[in-house]
């Protein structure tokens, strides 16, 4: 397969200081789509042999240079070869039209991100997990319920990004009349997008910022729109994604078959996060002795993110290194 040619960063633009107790390189592969995906790979600097691996990604409309990454580099720094990757169409990897998402092709990048650890030389194939973030949590679990290889999954603070949807913030929007509403909204944008030659983009995080936002929006706000998460290339930080991508996410229940993973799960989520009954509800729906839910006390949704006295690394090093 020919692959796009990306244009890669040479500069260490993460949002978080580059660690010396890994070693540190832009890698690319590609998935069945024919989309190239750009990855930072990271490798414990004082390993050797073949170990095991994660494939890192998440929030959704984030970039790897951000939570992720971290995530990446604090696994590695415990002795993981870990991969944090932009999903199709977003930061650095490739795809047209831009900030596109879809159930599908991002449950893909998360497999094909699999395929290649399962090939370096010094990864153990048979010891490969995922760590979802967020609105990739549930892509995480969406992956791990389709492939067998991904032996342990972590999510944290995860979103199911086709529930909120089909169903609206807090399940607020749960009913037939109010899902054909947004179909037909929806597919009428197509129209006016296909009209103008380009798609509308939408969602990000709202600026300024309203004095009367709820407390989730203040807190993305927080993340996102300071220099605490800020990142030229995130959606999040900027933008927004094509509105147009929901239409999918609402046809899509990505967690349909979570309760047939056989492979082992911990879903972590802070206590005062705005989603914690994604978490809570797919822990009802998860099956088997190997299945773990953490809820951090006091916890907000962005705190999982970023804050490093707060993200459990020490609970999820334990659980791969159980399972893996």
């Amino acid at each position: 397969m020919k692959a796009e040619k990306l244009n890669l960063t040479g500069e260490w633009d993460k949002v978080f200081p580059k660690s010396d107790k890994v070693n540190h390189r832009k890698v690319t592969f590609y998935n069945r789509y024919g989309i190239t995906l750009a990855a930072d790979l990271y490798e414990p600097a004082d390993k050797s042999g073949k170990l095991s691996a994660l494939a890192v990604c998440g929030p959704f409309g984030a970039v790897k240079e951000q939570a992720s990454g971290l995530y990446a580099q604090t696994m590695a720094e415990r002795g993981f070869v870990t991969l944090a990757f932009d999903p199709s169409y977003t930061g650095e990897s490739g795809g047209a039209p831009r900030y596109v998402a879809s159930p599908d092709i991002n449950t893909e990048d998360f497999q094909a991100a699999v395929d290649f650890l399962s090939v370096q030389e010094n990864v153990d194939p048979e010891k490969i997990g995922i760590i979802g973030i967020c609105g990739w949590g549930g892509m995480a679990l969406n992956a791990a319920a389709i492939d067998t290889r991904i032996k342990a999954t972590v999510t944290s603070t995860m979103y199911d990004m086709s529930r909120v949807n089909a169903k609206g913030y807090f399940d607020a929007e749960d009913s037939e009349e109010d899902r054909y509403e947004k179909r037909k909204a929806l597919n009428a944008q197509r129209i006016e997008d296909y009209k103008r030659g380009e798609y509308s983009l939408a969602g990000g995080v709202v600026d300024p910022l309203p004095e009367d936002a709820p407390f989730f929006v203040k807190d993305y706000y927080d993340y996102y729109k300071t220099q605490r998460g800020y990142h030229k290339r995130s959606l999040n930080s900027n933008n927004g994604w094509n509105v147009t991508s929901s239409l999918s996410f609402l046809n899509m229940p990505i967690l349909q078959y979570s309760d047939e993973i056989r492979s082992a799960v911990l879903l972590i989520h802070g206590e005062k996060a705005h989603s914690c009954y994604f978490s809570r509800d797919a822990y009802e729906k998860l099956k088997g002795d190997n299945k773990e839910l953490l809820i951090i006390p006091e916890a907000v949704h962005t705190d999982l993110y970023d804050q490093t006295d707060i993200i459990p690394f020490d609970k999820m090093e334990e659980f791969f290194k159980k399972y893996l």
